[in-house]
């Protein structure tokens, strides 16, 4: 009997990891991946996925790349094709398929919906309120200030907005500059922006909690500690020059990104606290939701959570897949067949497998396009503050040749394609561009192979965060 073939739909170095993880089992005999990027075909068992020379963008260019190529198991990374459907198109055409349908999606691609849900379920969320028009919200944030000086609140688009829609405000005037800048000009998130809800911001640790479900079991996943702001605490210099070449009047916000890095295993999340986010929060949302909708929630399921200092959890999001870049320190800490996993999820007996990992440590740093070092003549005018805000791509990469054999390499924003002199070259494409993950019998040991190996990476503009792992080693 043959191998199983795999199709993992993901653009990025969650893809890579994703897809390095199903190679591993020796069920597996091939990999695709689709957008996917350079360092999809650079993991043995993987390809690109390709239809007639170009990757399959689209649900019905996927679908039928799927049949074509007699998939076994299709697995969902980001959260746009979940919440355009990709799922239930694929069980209207029987292919197996794994993540939540439509109809679940919804927990991430509306904040305002999925906190209503949650206050009617008995989740615990910070106190928050939803709206549709910028002067009700103006209001709210004056009365919240006048009522509660000394606290913040927390502005967050309503839809998807690749992990940085969420904008944490500690003024009256920060607020309701916020709320301009994504309700009305320059409308930074879009139509995602359309509706915002504001929430008290709650003082504690956040946690980023990973779990599987099977509509009716529902698993934890080891998690990881990751750092979404751009830039660490202190680089204040640069905090403001990026602001100040975003145009963005609060000078002193550090903003969020989809990833800065980080390390698993977590290093406070234990098992006292993993049975109380179980108990009320993981187990309560997956049964409410079916209760709730009729339809049962398959899939990744990760919670964002605030935990207070008697490590009470909150929910502040829900996101219906893996995280970027926590799953790229996760999932090589994974010793359970990934491809056996995916099947008992899809067949209802995920309660059947046993997880076991790694005692190892994985670190990953993300290294990201900054402020080009010098000026560049192509792209237009003035100078870019780099990611999350506007960036310069196609920056020629070097250095990969010398990174050690054992640390692993995860394409975020790479491609193939010619210098000047007509040779092979690796580009940069996107704002996050590579994350190198580093494994020790120890975080000191992870964390000092990982930025040993970062420094041998070039490209213009490359810019990563020196503080991963930082304080707890």
């Amino acid at each position: 009997m043959s191998g199983k073939r795999v199709f993992v739909v993901d653009a990025g170095g969650r893809g890579n990891a994703i897809a390095h993880a199903f190679a591993r089992s020796g069920a597996v005999e091939k990999v695709f991946v689709a957008p996917g990027n350079a360092g999809s075909e650079m993991i043995d068992k993987c390809r690109l996925a390709l239809v007639q020379g170009k990757p399959p963008k689209t649900i019905r260019e996927m679908l039928a790349f799927a049949k074509q190529e007699r998939i076994d198991l299709t697995f969902i990374g980001p959260e746009g094709y979940l919440s355009d459907g990709i799922v239930n198109t694929f069980h209207e055409n029987d292919l197996r398929i794994l993540g939540p349908k439509k109809e679940a999606a919804t927990l991430e691609n509306s904040k305002c919906t999925t906190k209503e849900l949650l206050k009617g379920l008995n989740v615990p969320v910070p106190p928050c309120q939803n709206f549709e028009h910028p002067d009700d919200a103006r209001e709210y944030a004056r009365q919240f200030f006048s009522e509660n000086p000394g606290q913040g609140l927390v502005v967050k688009a309503d839809g998807l907005a690749a992990g940085k829609g969420s904008i944490v405000c500690s003024t009256e005037d920060e607020t309701i500059s916020t709320i301009d800048r994504i309700m009305v000009n320059p409308k930074l998130f879009g139509r995602a922006g359309e509706r915002i809800e504001i929430e008290r911001r709650l003082d504690g640790r956040e946690l980023m909690f990973f779990a599987l479900s099977d509509g009716r079991t529902v698993r934890p996943l080891e998690s990881a500690l990751d750092y979404k702001q751009a830039f660490s605490s202190d680089e204040s210099v640069a905090v403001r020059l990026f602001n100040k070449l975003s145009s963005n009047p609060n000078l002193n916000n550090n903003p969020n990104t989809g990833g800065m890095g980080g390390f698993s295993p977590h290093p406070w999340l234990d098992e006292e606290l993993t049975e109380k986010i179980m108990d009320r929060i993981a187990g309560p949302t997956v049964r409410g939701f079916r209760e709730a909708t009729g339809h049962e929630y398959v899939g990744v399921i990760y919670f964002g959570l605030m935990i207070s200092e008697e490590k009470e959890p909150s929910v502040l999001e829900i996101n219906v897949r893996l995280g970027d870049p926590e799953t790229q320190v996760i999932l090589p800490r994974l010793e359970t067949d990934f491809f056996d996993i995916s099947i008992a999820m899809l067949e209802k007996r995920l309660d059947s497998i046993q997880l076991k990992w790694s005692r190892d440590y994985c670190l990953g740093i993300c290294a990201i396009s900054g402020r080009a070092i010098k000026p560049l003549s192509s792209g237009g005018s003035g100078e870019r503050p780099g990611y999350p805000g506007e960036h310069y791509t196609n920056m020629p990469i070097s250095g990969l040749d010398r990174v050690d054999p054992e640390v692993l390499v995860y394409h975020n924003g790479t491609a193939f394609s010619q210098d000047a002199a007509g040779n092979k070259k690796l580009f940069t494409t996107g704002g996050r561009v590579l994350t190198l993950v580093a494994r020790g019998r120890s975080l000191a040991d992870a964390r000092t192979k990982a930025y040993d190996n970062i420094k041998r990476i070039r490209f213009n503009g490359m810019r990563y965060r020196r503080d991963i792992g930082l304080g707890y080693v």
